[in-house]
């Protein structure tokens, strides 16, 4: 499987503490075991999915694409604003 990432979701990840890395690895290794887990968007985000997960007792969404064999890593960040920007 291949596996990219977005500036959006890139530039997310760097900003990350280590203590908060640790669960978004883990949901990104949940992700490429079964890309079907996330829960799919309709309308303007049809075709983007979003995992939802926690960290340091925080809700975080990631948002990625799935075709085939491509996984495409969107966005990542706590709910507040998370839809509004990544429709941007």
């Amino acid at each position: 499987m291949i596996i990219s990432q977005k500036g959006e979701f890139k530039r997310a990840y760097k900003r990350l503490h280590d203590n908060e890395l640790d669960a978004v690895n883990t949901a990104i290794k949940k992700i490429i075991n079964d890309p079907l887990e996330g829960e799919a968007k309709k309308d303007d985000l049809a075709g983007i999915r979003v995992y939802k997960f926690q960290v340091l007792n925080q809700l975080f969404l990631l948002a990625y694409e799935y075709d085939k064999e491509i996984l495409t890593l969107r966005a990542l960040g706590p709910h507040e604003n998370f839809y509004r920007n990544l429709k941007n």
